[in-house]
């Protein structure tokens, strides 16, 4: 079968089979994650990233290749989870650059959208780190610059850029020591050679129908991530009493100029307005009386997408009633009828706060710093980009701080800032919840947006942070044998300590952490410990140590018994 060329139709079914193909194998990329932790990993962030486009791409009824690229661009852009869904997604987002201006796919256009997808993919990322996905999408891009000219059939030009990705993921654990001494490949690179099997197999003439259901690979008893917005529910403005959202997938230019009339024109008929712009789709809220205006005005520069409109002042009555209900039935007295008058809106304020949490207890805790909003999901699910775009658009500051709180949840917040204009979006890196409580403590009102970032970077190095939780299977990791359902102590960097025991492997994981320096150790216990067993952790490090004090709080958080913080 010799194919020369690939229309908009053969490549939406192609992507569209990559997307379920990962979906299919998402729990066997996440099983060659390194440290063998029970969470949703790189499979499950991969597949939700690309899920994301995969339902804009399969919305869509004939579609040529410029609007094609749109959807699997924008779609995988908001949908970004975790690095490696991140990632996914700046690859996908520097092809779609390229294969835009072609109504057919040829040998020389691959080559050229797989070097524009290399290249736009390493520079999202602040360092780069090769024996990853990075290296196996370079080596891709790298084989198709070499067979440009050797060969027009796109059967065997793929074919052969697939098995040269397979040999050059086998060579990743000779890059990355840690993969070699667990014994398996990069997960994220793997997870892209999933993708790109599941397309070819369409190319070479495969039958393929697309579903568009998903399993999720954490059950909901682990913590399935949702939003915990903790503004006033009854702060909503009712001046303008439509809520509108929309996304416009662009069709025209929406440069500077454009962009400022556009908003210009939203500010003449509403007010909370944001506008987010890329190079593909526009990203719009706007409170109004008159839904249909801002969409006639959003219709001039393309399609219209996601649209939602809500009635604020019924919403705000009946959460009003509702509380009221709630309150009343305490109290054994009927309800009484929802107010009319709501308060009035909050005025915006110069600075909020938004932090990624993991657990009821941890939820409190950063709400009493006084936490604007905040998502749930850390480790056992990684919020998307558009989660967080999302949150910054609830809340009403001109500088908004976030907290990730997880190393893999970085790359999404950063990507979220540079989508967002209308606020200054500030990212303090924390990798864990310990420092990213320690960060916003050191916030000081007086101080300047500069001063306090600074401060707050400061703050988190004081901080070392332990984890204890459970092996999903067995591994080798620094020497260590593990066997499946040992307990593991996890510090920054390493597994600390292994055992059958979770006592002694919590204290052994807390001593490694202490030194000389040490002045105050924090336990957080989650939901499948309790306050009795965590205080014999901290009376046994308190007898040790007497120069160390340790406070205990109910974190609440799933996977992991128990988090410790040592400062």
């Amino acid at each position: 079968m010799i194919v020369k060329s690939v229309n908009a139709a053969l490549m939406r079914k192609m992507f569209l089979a990559g997307a379920q193909a990962i979906d299919s194998e998402k729990d066997v990329i996440n099983e060659l994650n390194v440290f063998p932790v029970p969470d949703g990993d790189t499979g499950t962030n991969m597949t939700m990233t690309i899920m994301s486009a995969a339902r804009e791409v399969n919305a869509l009824s004939d579609p040529g290749m410029e609007e094609l690229a749109k959807a699997i661009s924008s779609g995988s852009l908001r949908g970004a989870r975790g690095n490696s869904g991140v990632i996914l997604s700046q690859l996908l987002r520097g092809f779609t650059k390229v294969i835009r201006d072609y109504d057919e796919i040829t040998v020389d256009v691959v080559s050229a959208a797989f070097t524009k997808a290399v290249e736009t993919a390493y520079k999202a990322v602040m360092k780069p780190k090769e024996g990853t996905i990075l290296t196996v999408a370079k080596g891709g891009a790298e084989k198709a610059a070499e067979l440009v000219g050797q060969t027009e059939d796109l059967v065997e030009f793929v074919g052969k850029i697939i098995e040269h990705m397979e040999e050059v993921l086998a060579l990743t654990p000779e890059l990355l020591p840690v993969l070699k001494e667990a014994g398996v490949v990069d997960s994220g690179g793997q997870g892209l050679l999933v993708i790109m099997k599941g397309g070819y197999d369409v190319l070479c003439g495969k039958e393929f129908s697309f579903t568009g259901e998903s399993t999720p690979t954490v059950p909901a008893a682990s913590g399935e991530r949702g939003p915990v917005n903790t503004e006033n529910i009854s702060t909503a403005d009712i001046k303008f009493g439509y809520c509108t959202e929309f996304i416009i997938l662009l069709e025209k230019e929406f440069g500077e100029q454009e962009e400022r009339k556009f908003k210009a024109f939203l500010e003449s008929i509403g007010d909370s307005i944001v506008c987010v712009a890329d190079d593909e789709v526009v990203k719009v809220h706007v409170h109004t009386n008159h839904p249909g205006k801002a969409f006639e005005k959003g219709l001039e520069y393309g399609q219209l997408t996601k649209m939602k409109v809500d009635n604020m002042r019924e919403e705000h009555n009946e959460k009003l009633f509702l509380e009221q209900e709630k309150a009343q039935a305490a109290n054994g007295a009927a309800p009484a009828p929802a107010a009319e008058e709501p308060k009035p809106a909050e005025p915006r304020k110069p600075v909020g706060f938004i932090a990624v949490s993991i657990g009821e207890g941890i939820n409190e805790i950063f709400n009493g710093l006084g936490v604007d909003y905040l998502i749930e999901g850390g480790q056992t699910m990684n919020p998307s980009t558009e989660d967080m775009l999302n949150a910054i658009d609830a809340v009403n500051a001109d500088t908004i701080f976030i907290m990730p709180n997880n190393k893999n949840i970085i790359l999404a917040a950063d990507q979220a800032k540079a989508m967002t204009e209308d606020k200054n979006i500030v990212v303090i890196p924390s990798k864990t919840v310990p420092q990213g409580i320690a960060a916003i403590i050191s916030y000081l009102p007086d101080k300047t947006v500069d001063e306090n970032e600074a401060a707050m970077r400061d703050a988190m190095k004081n901080i070392r942070t332990g984890q204890v939780t459970y092996a999903v299977r067995d591994t080798k990791i620094d020497g260590k044998e593990i066997r499946m359902g040992d307990y593991m102590g996890l510090d920054d960097h390493t597994i600390q300590s292994v055992g059958t025991d979770l006592f002694e492997t919590s204290v052994g994981l807390i001593e490694s952490m202490i030194d000389e320096d040490s002045e105050l150790i924090s336990i957080y216990y989650g939901e499948e410990a309790d306050e009795a067993s965590a205080q014999a952790i901290a009376d046994a490090i308190m007898e040790k140590y007497d120069s160390v004090d340790v406070e205990i709080h109910n974190g609440g958080q799933p996977i992991y018994y128990y988090i410790a913080s040592v400062e």
